[in-house]
């Protein structure tokens, strides 16, 4: 089993800065992706960035390019989305999930998901 732990999200004006965290423990092994997703009331999960844990490998949705990046921290084995110049349209509960095939924007190809963490952007 993968546990999943997101935390960091919270209320910011438009403009302002947040990064979030997720913590992988459990049977994870050096093959992975972390992707991040996020979900606003009423619309479908999208997808906003991913790393392959091995290779470093990254993507990242249109909508995020140049604002959000995506890390992570070896020894922590912890993924880091840090996110700037945020819009009130980025308000949504950020999930981040693992995959062990391909890194893929779909969320049905992730194995394991995060309890979520919400991000509030205001106006």
């Amino acid at each position: 089993q993968v546990q999943l732990v997101e935390s960091g999200g919270g209320l910011v004006q438009a403009g302002g800065s947040l990064r979030l965290s997720c913590a992988a423990s459990g049977r994870t092994s050096s093959s992975y992706v972390i992707g991040w997703f996020r979900q606003a009331p009423g619309k479908e999960r999208e997808f906003v960035s991913a790393i392959r844990w091995s290779a470093g490998r990254i993507y990242y949705a249109d909508s995020v390019k140049g604002r959000f990046t995506i890390s992570r921290d070896n020894a922590k084995n912890t993924v880091y989305l840090q996110m700037n110049s945020l819009k009130p349209e980025d308000t949504a509960v950020y999930y981040c999930a693992l995959d062990y095939g391909r890194l893929g924007v779909d969320p049905k190809e992730y194995d394991y998901w995060g309890q979520g963490t919400q991000v509030t952007v205001s106006s």
